[in-house]
């Protein structure tokens, strides 16, 4: 749910929709569905919303490139409300990353753009973490990932506060997102001194590029632990929990993916399960891996046509300083799922 309404605001907030939105509440009441706590919370948070927005929109193009070559291939459908389609609606392993990149993505957005000076109610990080190291000392701007973390968690985890376990779910793996975040967080210094010679060098924490954070996800991804539902009755009524599966393996951290429900196979099309299907997909006729035609495909064979592209070649570099190219025609084979 959080991830529809997260996309119905940037639709919002990064379309043409945004500088006519005119004040604050006007703002904040054109996102359907939001809870009490969510609308506060945009309220007072204003002027980072659209850093908000940006971070979905970051973490659903990393999503898509990090699949693209996979069955489900993170596609989006034009539904404000409902941008995956049915697919996030089952307690797979697909929502569960979905969930955390898309927080990851609201963690990173909201931190970059405070540490560039978008916003007046935040900015630098200014706790550095211990004393400077040798030939080196604190400068620049530290990116304040916790600020951006809060942000992200407030926001998103909002209307994650059912006892049941989907919310548990999607608590865990949202807040493995943000987690991300802060453990890649990494000194980038820069030197100064006479022709570069380094005599003085400052450091500042900064967050990895956000491609970093979609590799770490997807190895997450790729060894998720599926999970079991116990219900138990508290003082406030029956609440559900989760516990791994299988009790021989290690059991998740904060940092690993959680799943309860098994994900179809996402062959063929089936809009219960959001499913496109792979046919027309173009797959890798060499690769033995799940892009390659036979898996991608599901055995069903695959099509190859011819196609030509334009491309520069034999490129001269000319003194001083400039590349002349030729254009040339290629002619390469494309395999299509049947």
């Amino acid at each position: 749910i959080i991830i529809h309404l997260l996309c119905q605001f940037l639709s919002l907030a990064v379309g043409h929709q945004y500088s006519t939105l005119g004040t604050q509440p006007i703002l904040c009441g054109s996102i359907p569905g939001l809870v009490p706590k969510q609308l506060r919370f945009c309220r007072n948070y204003v002027e980072i919303m659209p850093s908000v927005a940006e971070g979905v929109k970051i973490g659903i193009q990393e999503c898509q490139h990090q699949f693209r070559g996979r069955r489900w291939n993170c596609t989006t459908i034009n539904d404000s409300l409902a941008i995956f389609g049915p697919v996030l609606d089952k307690a797979t392993r697909e929502s569960a990353f979905v969930h955390a990149i898309a927080s990851a993505g609201v963690a990173f957005a909201v931190t970059r753009s405070c540490a560039e000076g978008s916003a007046t109610i935040c900015g630098c990080d200014t706790r550095h973490k211990g004393p400077p190291g040798e030939g080196w000392k604190w400068g620049g701007c530290s990116e304040d990932a916790e600020f951006g973390s809060m942000v992200s968690r407030e926001f998103a985890d909002a209307r994650e506060n059912r006892p049941d376990a989907r919310s548990a779910m999607n608590r865990h793996n949202n807040e493995a997102g943000r987690t991300s975040i802060i453990d890649h967080m990494h000194l980038k210094c820069k030197c100064h001194g006479l022709s570069g010679s380094c005599e003085v060098k400052t450091c500042w924490w900064s967050q990895p590029d956000f491609r970093v954070i979609g590799d770490y996800l997807k190895d997450k991804y790729d060894s998720a632990s599926e999970m079991v539902v116990e219900k138990h009755r508290e003082s406030r009524g029956w609440v559900e929990t989760l516990r791994p599966k299988y009790t021989f393996f290690k059991p998740p951290t904060e940092r690993d993916l959680v799943y309860y429900e098994s994900s179809p196979n996402f062959c063929e099309p089936n809009p219960e399960t959001g499913s496109f299907g792979t046919r027309d997909r173009i797959c890798n006729v060499t690769s033995h891996g799940i892009d390659g035609c036979d898996l991608l495909c599901c055995g069903r064979g695959h099509n190859t046509r011819t196609e030509k592209r334009k491309e520069k070649c034999h490129c001269i570099f000319h003194w001083c300083c400039y590349v002349s190219c030729q254009e040339c025609v290629r002619v390469y084979d494309v395999h299509t799922c049947k």
